[in-house]
């Protein structure tokens, strides 16, 4: 982790701006392909959450600006970010779900199913205080939204990146689902989601590249 200087940071009057706005956050929803990707989580047996939630992951960390963070007057930036779900659990309430995120696949799906099994049977919605090395992720599995706001504590400011998505649908040949992305404008912009999709799309075309 590194203390970013907000006298040398580029971004530093953008900062300022949006850090002082009563709700600083952007919301993005757009559909992403995922012919190539169900296809291929389906010949291999791997489970499609678990593979979402790792793809996202992993564009999140190659985008700089979804790991920096607001710690009051200063910003930080990560060197890994850690992808934490919902999950869903008994009496139809759900848990949140706390991932370590390593490159290999295989290695964070074998982590993942000891995760998932541990807060099934007990279910948390605690975080570790003082922990921001997270990336806040979601399912929708029931509907095909086309848009999203994800509830928010803004006091103190809270910068992690937020995802979520929905229900797949067919369009023509192809397999297609809403993504949602949500992020504190004074440390990413449009731009910094943009690439994120094109990362995470390009990762969608070629799940044999990530997930093999």
């Amino acid at each position: 982790m590194r203390h970013i200087n907000l006298e040398t940071w580029p971004r530093r009057t953008h900062f300022e701006v949006f850090r002082a706005w009563e709700y600083p956050h952007f919301n993005i929803c757009a559909n992403v392909n995922l012919t190539a990707f169900c296809r291929f989580i389906k010949q291999q047996g791997i489970s499609f959450n678990v593979a979402m939630v790792y793809t996202l992951a992993r564009g999140a960390n190659a985008i700089p600006e979804f790991r920096f963070r607001i710690r009051g007057k200063e910003v930080v930036q990560h060197e890994v970010v850690h992808p934490a779900s919902t999950i869903m659990a008994k009496n139809d309430l759900f848990t949140f779900c706390f991932f370590n995120y390593v490159t290999d696949f295989s290695l964070f799906a074998e982590d993942a199913a000891v995760q998932i099994a541990a807060v099934q049977e007990n279910p948390t919605l605690e975080d570790e205080p003082g922990r921001d090395d997270w990336l806040f992720m979601t399912a929708i599995p029931w509907v095909s939204f086309t848009s999203f706001m994800h509830p928010l504590d803004l006091h103190p400011a809270d910068s992690v990146p937020r995802f979520a998505w929905g229900k797949y649908f067919k369009e023509g040949r192809s397999v297609k689902m809403p993504l949602s992305v949500q992020g504190h404008h004074a440390v990413m912009d449009g731009l910094h989601v943009g690439r994120f999709y094109e990362q995470v799309q390009r990762y969608f075309d070629r799940p044999d590249s990530v997930l093999a």
